[in-house]
């Protein structure tokens, strides 16, 4: 396999993965590691193997706030494309003498994850003898009658092949009926009747669980089930269209959603919670450690700490009050639901087969790498600061024109959110309020600064970036990096 790689990089494989074996002993044992530590490789060889790897070759996350700092995490930070290039030519590394790397897989393409995820899949049935799974459903009642005839089915059972036969059809299942079966299920949860999901925003494509589903009194058993079939549609790499918010994903990763992920949900209540954390509040806000939650048209007072109805938000208890506030809207409020959901899920994907991804790649391994149509996009696209002929903005249509398939389906879920492209293109993308095409506003002046996204308006702020170089460089840091605690300002 590595017979695929430049020929400078194939002579230098052999002492990067030495390198990473003996380093990730160093970071086992926790203990630092000099400069003699890194491989002894001239600045000039590297620079060509980089050359040779891709254009883009010094990929530095630098204005990073979490930056590695073991010797092994600052060399697959600086030299990330040559890292996955040897991981492409040989996946099986994963496994082997880079498996330290997944301790650094912010740093690992999702091709790459992805590959080493499905050998752990492999792995599982490896020697286990499965067998079929056969359903007999209706059309018209495929959620109830696939509910009944797999709840009862036990976790080991459900890793067989399925095998579909729709009442009073006789196709017969080759693949095609498992398919079409996978896509009728993603539309029927989040069907209203069920009442099992709501809309991110009214005219959103992403969903959340109802905090109100308990008007169904199977709720919980059916969010096991969904958890289940979603994990089984990874489990068989089928594709399951379904899209959910951001503090979703992060549940099922299990990460703290913070205050930022209100924006693809609440705009107006982000904004409000970012002016608290970025301003005085002394004698201007009139807020207590307590919120409303309205349940049927009857309004509940929740306290965020023991009588905080009576104890007033100021400046040395904002911060709590924001984190309380979150974790009480988008986790304590739902938090039933996510549970039966990961009930389910995790008997089919445990939580640490997932862990090496990010929300912005769960969301494609579940739903799968869309088609993205970059001349519909650059048709149906607004500007503001910008023209069509700006430098920038000619310079951003020359990156796009460059990322791979993943990286632009990575930048349409920056923007908007979500990776789904609407069914009759660009031209009807949906924002908050209905219809809202893909915008990029203009930022006065060049910067150092990353992009910055506002997915409920389908917008990217970018800053008069002086080169088409540095404009491709901090795209690609806002992508691959900004769902996790930057690049939503």
């Amino acid at each position: 396999p590595k017979q695929h790689l430049p020929p400078l990089l194939l002579r230098l494989s052999p002492l990067i993965e030495t390198f990473f074996v003996l380093n990730s002993f160093e970071e086992v044992s926790e203990t630092t590691a000099g400069p003699s530590g890194l491989p002894h490789t001239s600045g000039h060889d590297m620079e060509e193997g980089h050359a040779a790897a891709a254009s883009s070759a010094k990929s530095s996350r630098s204005n990073l706030d979490a930056l590695d700092t073991t010797s092994l995490g600052t060399f697959i930070d600086k030299h990330r494309v040559v890292v996955n290039m040897i991981v492409r030519s040989n996946p099986a590394l994963l496994e082997s003498s880079f498996k330290s790397a997944l301790r650094h897989a912010q740093a690992i393409d999702f091709d790459n994850k992805k590959l080493y995820f499905r050998g752990l899949i492999r792995k599982k049935t490896s020697g286990i003898r499965v067998g079929v799974v056969r359903i007999h459903v209706r059309r018209d009642q495929v959620f109830e009658d696939s509910y009944h005839q797999l709840r009862l089915r036990t976790a080991a059972e459900l890793l067989g092949r399925l095998h579909v036969q729709f009442v009073n059809e006789e196709g017969v299942d080759a693949g095609g009926l498992t398919r079409e079966w996978y896509q009728i299920l993603a539309r029927k949860i989040f069907d209203g009747n069920y009442a099992l999901f709501i809309r991110s925003t009214e005219k959103g494509a992403t969903y959340q669980p109802n905090p109100l589903s308990y008007i169904n009194e199977d709720h919980l058993g059916f969010f096991k089930f969904v958890g289940r079939i979603i994990a089984k549609a990874i489990y068989d790499g089928q594709i399951f269209d379904a899209y959910f918010t951001r503090s979703f994903y992060k549940h099922m990763l299990g990460i703290k959603p913070t205050y930022h992920d209100f924006e693809a949900i609440d705009p107006d209540y982000f904004k409000s919670l970012k002016w608290i954390v970025e301003n005085n509040i002394s004698g201007v806000l009139d807020l207590t450690m307590s919120t409303e939650l309205d349940e049927f048209g009857q309004v509940k007072i929740i306290d965020l700490i023991p009588n905080g109805r009576n104890l007033p938000v100021d400046e040395s208890n904002k911060l709590e009050y924001v984190r309380l506030i979150t974790e009480v809207k988008l986790t304590r409020s739902i938090e039933r639901q996510i549970k039966a959901f990961l009930e389910g899920f995790h008997e089919l994907i445990p939580a640490k087969d997932i862990e090496i991804f990010n929300a912005l790649e769960l969301e494609l391994l579940v739903s799968g790498l869309p088609d993205i149509d970059v001349a519909d996009l650059k048709a149906n696209i607004e500007y503001s600061g910008y023209t069509s002929s700006s430098p920038q903005i000619m310079w951003f249509w020359e990156v796009v024109a460059k990322l791979e398939k993943e990286d632009l389906a990575r930048l349409i879920m920056f923007v908007t959110g979500t990776s789904k492209v609407p069914l009759d293109g660009f031209a009807e993308l949906q924002g908050m309020n209905g219809t809202q095409k893909f915008q990029i506003h203009r930022v006065a002046g060049d910067s150092s600064r990353l992009p910055t996204a506002h997915t409920c308006f389908n917008q990217l702020d970018m800053p008069e970036y002086d080169t088409c170089e540095k404009l491709h460089k901090l795209l690609l840091v806002a992508i691959r990096e900004g769902s996790e605690g930057f690049g939503f300002g």
